[in-house]
């Protein structure tokens, strides 16, 4: 490698000498996927260096890096953005819960298959992403370059190659759209879908020309920088089975084209990535450190290089950095292709994109993520087109989702056991921007839901919710923390609520709900209930929720209040000790008047160092003026939330502990071995029956337990295996659970 460097660098000082202007530097980043992260390190050691480069070419992931360098992201900028950036995320067809309105958070991502519905019928998923996260940060990132459509003029002029799918010809991007050129140029095929650029449908570069070094010579660069994290071709000790074979023989035209390529580089940088494959995102961090190790090598050549071109030509101009000059756009037109089964209005509603308005470039990828968060699209792309009154029409390209999905999911519980979950979803079925839902747990613990979601308002900040729903619960009776018995419950409520979210974040409401509890002694206990309650309540809430992920989220709060009056008790009920029918409910100190009531909940997860998460977990529910057992108690036990009043607390089974009132805390420390392994220790303590006390409840004032629980994410959902014990029982006891709760 020295030897060649200073062969190189004699070479490029000898003719400049000889030449009355400076000699032109480019630099070819090759594709390769997570492993083009390496580049960044390259360019850190240029950076440093002082090196200035005239023109660069990239393909695929060096298209990224490369196009963000030449509009002027420096190199330390261009690492930090890649080790934030969420890549699980900006690759797939996923969205954090963040983007999400308030009424999608809950269902988003629970289900392990999810077909659409169309005409023809059942549509199986292709398996090809749309990266609708990654359209929306490409935007983001490139959008101070949106008034600039020849790429020759950029700080530093740039091009990349993408492939068309229809002639497999290099097709070179020089002009128009930077995030769709970019895009193009990463589309894997199989995937990512295809871009569609001047009638052309364009995939990853790479497949036919994944370095693009002589293009570099065509811009007119006199002396060239080869990053290449792709080597082409295998040696021949490494063709050992039929896949690489397989892999020799489809990139052997490629293979060749790298070795011709690289010869005409005067510097061609090699990166020592084996180990790491195109998909290795996951191991981001490192494979920059290996970029950054190989830079530090090159670092005195750059130097000297920079140093003795300055002394002959003097310094450079600096770039013209175009990173904050266009913080914000005038809007001079909106334009939206696609849209069938909602409005422009709605759209534009939506995302407050309107003409005659002048926005800050800032808040454009949060407007794309409001609107995409209603669920009612699939992909939304946008381009930003200069006009002549100084202003941008802004032209989105939507594909809306499917008015209709089914979808499927398993789910098992220690306390609820296996269970098929089954969910219909119908937008627009009824009327337009509203939400048609019926959700199905079949198991022996049946439950169902109905719903209907209406938005309302101009701005859609609105939102009319009519619910209906059965659940089926056999319980362990338990006394003194002791099993004695089992009983069935079935609860039916109905609901119509009407609520408010400016943001995606909160929302507050109002409603009324009709409440019908059924419950039947299955083994007899010392103490049961039999019969039924009817009641009504008139509920008020306030939701909190910036978690960014349904398991697992590494920070964030989700936090719910409930504040309701509970009227109009209808009780036919009989209340059975060992059996024998109780006639004398004073004996009890039973009685069905009206009560207020409340509830919170809150759950905070902290990031700290390394891979460590903090989380807690704060639970208060009271019973005020209330005379009664069992219906609208509050449910301690478990460690998963599956049903209405019940207080998650680790260490006791669900169902452990019915009582009027309770505050609980529970503490946990997770650790993340990998990214889908998880280790979460818990310890929560809890006060109860100081509100409204009940004198039969014989279990002490305070309890306290902790579980220490292993977490694998699979297709499928979290599989959860957990230890937990209780100081007051003095028991251990495991707990499994599998997918989401219904």
């Amino acid at each position: 490698m020295k030897q060649t460097l200073l062969l190189a660098f004699s070479l490029l000082l000898s003719s400049a000498l000889f030449s009355q202007t400076r000699p032109k530097i480019g630099l070819a980043l090759s594709g390769g996927g997570a492993k083009g992260l390496a580049h960044v390190g390259v360019l850190k050691a240029i950076d440093s260096a002082g090196l200035h480069i005239d023109y660069v070419t990239g393909t695929s992931m060096g298209s990224v890096v490369g196009s963000l360098y030449s509009i002027g992201y420096s190199a330390d900028s261009i690492e930090k953005l890649a080790r934030d950036i969420d890549w699980s995320i900006l690759l797939s067809n996923q969205t954090t819960l963040r983007s999400l309105i308030m009424e999608e958070k809950d269902e988003y991502g629970k289900y392990t298959i999810e077909l659409a519905w169309d005409k023809n019928g059942l549509r199986l998923p292709t398996g090809v992403l749309e990266g609708q996260e990654l359209w929306i940060k490409l935007g983001e990132l490139f959008s101070p370059a949106y008034n600039i459509q020849d790429f020759s003029k950029f700080p530093i002029p740039f091009l990349c190659i993408a492939t068309d799918i229809a002639t497999g010809e290099a097709v070179v991007l020089d002009s128009g759209s930077l995030v769709t050129a970019v895009r193009a140029s990463m589309a894997i095929p199989t995937v990512f879908t295809a871009v569609e650029i001047d009638g052309r449908k364009l995939v990853d570069g790479g497949i036919v020309h994944n370095f693009p070094v002589r293009e570099l010579t065509d811009l007119g660069a006199d002396f060239i920088i080869g990053s290449s994290v792709s080597s082409g071709l295998l040696q021949s000790d490494e063709v050992t089975d039929v896949t690489s074979i397989l892999m020799q023989v489809m990139f052997l035209a490629d293979g060749l084209q790298h070795r011709e390529e690289a010869a005409n580089c005067n510097v061609y940088i090699e990166h020592p990535l084996k180990g790491y494959s195109a998909a290795s995102f996951s191991s981001g961090n490192l494979i920059m450190n290996e970029g950054v190790i190989t830079g530090r090598e090159l670092y005195p050549f750059f130097k000297n290089l920079a140093d003795s071109l300055d002394a002959i030509y003097g310094k450079p101009e600096p770039y013209r950095r175009l990173i904050g000059l266009n913080d914000s756009i005038y809007i001079s037109e909106v334009v939206v292709h696609g849209l069938e089964n909602s409005t422009l209005t709605f759209f534009q509603q939506m995302t407050g994109l309107f003409p005659g308005k002048a926005i800050a470039m800032s808040s454009l990828s949060e407007r794309i993520r409001r609107v995409f968060g209603t669920r009612f699209y699939e992909r939304i792309i946008y381009d930003i087109e200069p006009v002549s009154d100084g202003g941008a029409r802004i032209v989105f390209n939507v594909i809306e989702n499917p008015s209709t999905f089914v979808k499927l999911g398993i789910h098992y519980n220690t306390f609820s056991n296996i269970a098929l979950i089954a969910n219909l979803t119908s937008r627009n079925l009824l009327t337009l921007h509203s939400r048609s839902m019926l959700s199905l747990n079949i198991s022996e613990n049946f439950r169902a839901k109905a719903e209907y979601l209406q938005l309302l308002g101009k701005n859609h900040q609105w939102a009319q919710i009519s619910r209906l729903q059965f659940e089926r619960f056999e319980f362990t009776n338990f006394q003194d923390l002791n099993e004695e018995g089992l009983f069935r419950q079935n609860y039916l409520a109905g609901d119509l609520d009407l609520q408010y979210s400016s943001k995606r974040r909160f929302t507050i409401g109002a409603g009324l709900r009709a409440e019908n509890f059924i419950y039947k002694p299955i083994i007899e206990s010392q103490l049961d209930l039999k019969g039924h309650i009817n009641q009504y309540s008139a509920p008020f809430y306030y939701r909190y929720h910036t978690l960014e992920a349904q398991t697992y989220p590494k920070n964030g709060v989700r936090l719910e209040t409930e504040l309701s009056y509970i009227f109009k008790q209808y009780p036919d009920i009989e209340y059975q000790n060992s059996g024998e029918n109780i006639t004398n409910l004073d004996s009890l100190g039973i009685a069905y008047n009206n009560f207020p009531r409340g509830y919170f909940s809150s759950e905070w997860y902290v990031p700290m160092q390394g891979k460590w998460n903090f989380q807690s977990l704060v639970q208060v529910g009271a019973n005020f003026n209330y005379k009664q057992r069992w219906a609208n108690d509050f449910n301690v036990g478990g460690l998963t939330r599956l049903y209405r009043n019940q207080i998650v607390f680790a260490g006791l089974p669900h169902g452990s502990l019915f009582t009027p009132s309770v505050a609980a805390l529970q503490l946990g420390l997770r650790y993340s071995l990998l990214k889908t392994l998880h280790f979460t220790a818990r310890a929560n303590g809890l006060v109860h029956n100081f509100i409204s006390r009940n004198e039969n409840i014989q279990v002490q004032d305070f309890l306290s337990g902790y579980a220490l629980t292993a977490g694998y994410t699979t297709a499928l959902g979290p599989i959860e295996l957990s230890g937990q014990y209780s100081d007051q029982t003095g028991k251990f006891s495991a707990y499994v659970n599998l997918g989401f709760a219904f």
